[in-house]
């Protein structure tokens, strides 16, 4: 049974939506947010990444950084450019790419579901860059990057997205990157009871993305628990903001690869290394986008492969992804990759980027990968495991910005 909560949001006038809005904060560089919010002084970044309002010898993670971003967003609360809705109520925001509608629900998840498994995670988590996020909510008492959530798809849900969807809309508008962002608010009674009590009636709900503002955002709830002498319950801060889509209307792009050398192998050396596990195909010159799972594009001195395992032995759902494949095959044992969290030989780039990028690898070696399904994703969550780190990439971005949760 999940719990989805409708929220006060803390969100941009109406006027000011398109220029507050921004991709999340973690796609950036330091010198492209600050560049960024140099172009355009309303962009939310400059809260979400407020070392953007100091010099480069500014350390990024300063408290003074977290302090500023805190006073921003106070003083962009003073000025009216944020706006708080006085009662609690749901909001759908539909994000339409290359015309391909994605809607979801805008509301907040119970930090108990998290920790009790409802909310089911796929990728695990690194400390250092939770802790970012930790003092990032901490400090501005708010939440202002959402979690992107999904479920299997509820025919209760999608009627009153339907139904809303057809009223008056709070904010449209395309962002630079072309995608259409529309959003409504849903604020009668009856509509909201059918959502929270729908969600109810959902026993898994599952991270796309977002697991380190996720994982943050519990932490600050459950040591805010701790620090409160009077806590009863249901507080402000047992929540956490997040959009919630259905599965069926997701898509997943590839998630490809560049290791910048051959580990010590000369091209020919580390083909045949590769040809002992893998039917190993010549494509040509042109890049190789595979067309189903088990295949990958390889690209290897100026020419491109596909490559496919010959013996395919499961274990479980994670070692039967396309990625664990490269990575246990390939990546580690032919190439010294142990860890690709941190290795800095490997690069990671989402498909939204094209195939041309991986001819950068000049002097060793790129993979195209099959995307990895929705399903599969349920599957590894499901099983309690873990996937490789880079495994999914969602398009379109969720923006930061058009709301916010204040704890």
């Amino acid at each position: 049974m999940a719990t989805i909560v409708p929220f006060c949001g803390l969100r941009p006038n109406a006027f000011l939506a398109s220029k507050i809005a921004s991709l999340p904060y973690d796609v950036y560089s330091r010198a492209e947010a600050k560049k960024i919010v140099e172009n355009n002084p309303y962009s939310f970044l400059k809260i979400d990444r407020a070392e953007t309002q100091f010099d480069y010898d500014i350390n990024m993670y300063s408290d003074r950084v977290y302090q500023k971003a805190s006073e921003t967003l106070q003083q962009m609360k003073a000025t009216g450019e944020f706006i708080k809705d006085s009662s609690p109520c749901y909001y759908i925001y539909e994000l339409v790419m290359e015309g391909r509608s994605q809607t979801g629900i805008v509301g907040c998840a119970a930090i108990d579901d998290y920790c009790d498994g409802i909310i089911m995670k796929h990728e695990d988590t690194r400390y250092d860059k939770e802790l970012d996020r930790i003092k990032h909510v901490s400090i501005c008492n708010a939440q202002t990057g959402p979690i992107f959530l999904t479920y299997r798809s509820n025919d209760m849900i999608n009627g009153v997205i339907f139904k809303i969807k057809n009223e008056e809309k709070l904010y449209c508008f395309t962002s630079e990157d072309g995608i259409r962002h529309n959003v409504w608010k849903v604020a009668r009674e009856e509509d909201m009871n059918i959502i929270l009590n729908a969600f109810k009636d959902i026993n898994q709900i599952y991270i796309a993305d977002g697991h380190h503002r996720a994982a943050a955002a519990v932490k600050v709830g459950l040591s805010r628990r701790k620090e409160d002498s009077s806590y009863k319950s249901d507080e402000e801060f047992d929540y956490f903001l997040s959009v919630l889509f259905p599965d069926s209307e997701l898509m997943v792009m590839d998630y490809n690869r560049i290791v910048i050398d051959l580990n010590g192998y000369t091209p020919e050396e580390f083909l045949e290394r590769v040809k002992v596990d893998f039917k190993v195909t010549v494509q040509g010159s042109e890049p190789y986008k595979p067309k189903t799972k088990g295949v990958m594009g390889m690209y290897l001195d100026k020419k491109w492969y596909s490559i496919s395992e010959k013996a395919k032995t499961r274990i479980n759902s994670v070692k039967d992804l396309d990625v664990s494949i490269l990575q246990d095959k390939i990546l580690g044992p032919i190439l010294g990759i142990v860890d690709p969290k941190t290795d800095q030989r490997i690069k990671f780039f989402g498909g939204i980027r094209g195939l041309k990028i991986l001819e950068m690898a000049e002097c060793g070696v790129a993979f195209s990968m099959y995307p990895t399904s929705v399903n599969e994703l349920f599957s590894v969550a499901d099983a309690g495991l873990r996937m490789p780190p880079k495994s999914t990439w969602f398009e379109p971005k969720l923006r930061s910005g058009l709301f916010i949760h204040e704890i």
